[in-house]
């Protein structure tokens, strides 16, 4: 059994928020720079490199990537064999969050009631998703979520006969029906199976899972080829004013789920796409 105190946990996320929301992530940066490489549209190409400008400034003066710093999405695998010390595990987190957007002078966005509106000044809570694992270490995913394109968010829930045709034309459609304003060339999450609920976490993890990497199940990799294909044949564009570079990466992941059901989650990111990780 390994011990790992709760401050531990704090200072990590403390940090991780900081530099998820002033830095781009290498595997986001090689899928950029191969949009830019691609981009066939003059004002496409215009756009790609302003923004590309933007990232190289906020990284040189540590400045926030986008004014959005996001709501705080924090995805953490937990061995075990590990015993937390210290504070309860769920305060260590929050307050890590609220270390990193206070004093990172990261843009406070939450409210404590949903329509009372009253803004909690700190960022938190943030929004967690606990893993128990094997082994001794914790493994923590921090992903600041900006509301441009978490507004763009769908969940279908289709036949069991609409099979991947009809999964692939739910990726179409919300990508469509989103167009301009999810900030593109964005990251498309999918999440397959489950229910209503997990298919939704799983789009969002889906999200957080390298933007350069493929699904290790052959026909969803196929798929998310033949995705990232079609979205970038819609011609949308960067920053929706049209190209050919509309997505950077197409994530899916999946679950098992009930023999009456098909859902399907759709979750889409901003060029920037923020995920940082560490394991403790």
């Amino acid at each position: 059994m390994r011990e790992i105190n709760s401050q531990e946990i704090t200072k990590n996320i403390k940090e991780m928020c900081i530099e998820a929301n002033h830095f781009l992530s290498s595997d986001m940066k090689k899928v950029f720079d191969n949009a830019k490489l691609n981009e066939k549209s003059p004002l496409g190409c215009q756009i790609l490199e302003q923004l590309d400008e933007n990232l190289k400034i906020a990284g040189e003066d540590t400045i926030p990537i986008c004014q959005d710093t996001g709501m705080a999405v924090v995805f953490i695998d937990i061995g075990q064999d590990v015993h937390i010390i210290g504070n309860n595990l769920e305060d260590a987190i929050n307050e890590g969050v609220r270390q990193g957007y206070v004093e990172g002078y990261l843009r406070k966005s939450v409210v404590k009631d949903p329509l009372i509106r009253e803004n909690t000044k700190d960022n938190t809570p943030a929004v967690i998703h606990y893993n128990i694992v094997p082994g001794e270490n914790i493994k923590i995913t921090v992903a600041p979520k900006g509301f441009g394109s978490e507004n763009m968010s769908r969940v279908f829930m289709l036949k069991p006969a609409d099979g991947i045709e009809g999964v692939k034309d739910a990726v179409i459609t919300a990508v469509k029906d989103a167009g301009p304003n999810a900030c593109p060339p964005m990251v498309v999450g999918v999440g397959i199976g489950g229910t209503f609920e997990k298919c939704a976490i799983l789009a969002k993890k889906a999200l957080a899972r390298p933007a350069d990497s493929d699904s290790n199940i052959e026909y969803v990799k196929e798929m998310e080829k033949e995705l990232l294909n079609r979205i970038n044949k819609l011609g949308i564009g960067p920053g929706g004013l049209g190209g050919t570079q509309t997505a950077l990466a197409v994530n899916i992941e999946t679950y098992p789920t009930h023999i009456a059901g098909l859902p399907v989650a759709i979750n889409i990111c901003c060029h920037v796409n923020r995920h940082v990780t560490r394991t403790i």
